[in-house]
């Protein structure tokens, strides 16, 4: 794929029971806040389809880095996390936003809105900002997340993860999802990771533990490649 404005914004219909739907009865919140009548086509403007334009200075020096520029080295296990953004026929995405945000290691946003009992950490601030390179890779260091309570349901807990938001060139271009840990047994109790119905694309919001980009006696590593269509399609919220 080129760097044309349609890289996040080209339709293609998905393939069946691979995307999330707008109700799914078990995730609560959406049967409130799932829309309960077709959407309408709005035609799409300058407005929608430009913006600011975005270089690798914008960022900051520590925006891949969301365990660094505090006093102390935060808590939990280090991880560098890495991928590439592609298309639908495996070429690179390049120079796109890849946005994440994350609790910390105890299962806290460092988020007015979050009301968890667990401990905030000082030294984390859980979000983190990169462009994909010529070759669509991205890389970030952080630390691993944890599982917390989120009174969806009976003794309901979110499996670690990490929320990811690739931007296009236009403000209307967004694409969010997130990336999960494997062999995470919380998953399978997971209302939000089961609304994909399709087994085979749930399995791709899973990460792979990646060997060869661990830092030895320093970091784990853990690869999660991101498909914008096709068959073998990301999951989209």
């Amino acid at each position: 794929m080129n760097d044309s404005i349609g890289d996040l914004r080209g339709f293609r219909r998905p393939h069946p029971f691979t995307q999330p739907g707008y109700l799914h009865p078990p995730y609560r919140s959406s049967v409130a806040r799932g829309p309960s009548r077709d959407p309408i086509a709005i035609p799409v403007t300058l407005s929608e389809i430009t913006g600011p334009a975005l270089d690798r200075t914008v960022s900051g020096p520590n925006s891949a880095d969301l365990t660094a520029g505090f006093a102390g080295e935060p808590l939990g296990e280090r991880i560098i996390v890495s991928g590439r953004v592609l298309d639908e026929n495996g070429r690179p995405v390049r120079n796109r936003v890849v946005e994440v945000w994350q609790c910390n290691a105890a299962g806290r946003y460092r988020h007015d809105g979050d009301r968890h009992d667990a401990p905030l950490d000082p030294n984390f601030r859980g979000d983190g900002q990169v462009l994909t390179d010529e070759h669509g890779r991205y890389r970030f260091k952080t630390i691993k997340p944890g599982a917390y309570p989120w009174r969806n349901h009976y003794n309901a807990w979110r499996p670690a993860h990490i929320h990811f938001s690739l931007h296009g060139d236009g403000f209307a271009q967004r694409l969010v999802t997130q990336m999960y840990f494997p062999g995470d047994p919380l998953l399978a109790h997971d209302p939000i990771f089961n609304c994909v119905a399709d087994a085979n694309a749930r399995e791709r919001m899973v990460s792979a533990f990646d060997w060869e980009n661990a830092q030895s006696e320093y970091a784990l590593a853990y690869r999660f490649d991101i498909v914008l269509r096709g068959r073998r399609q990301t999951p989209w919220e």
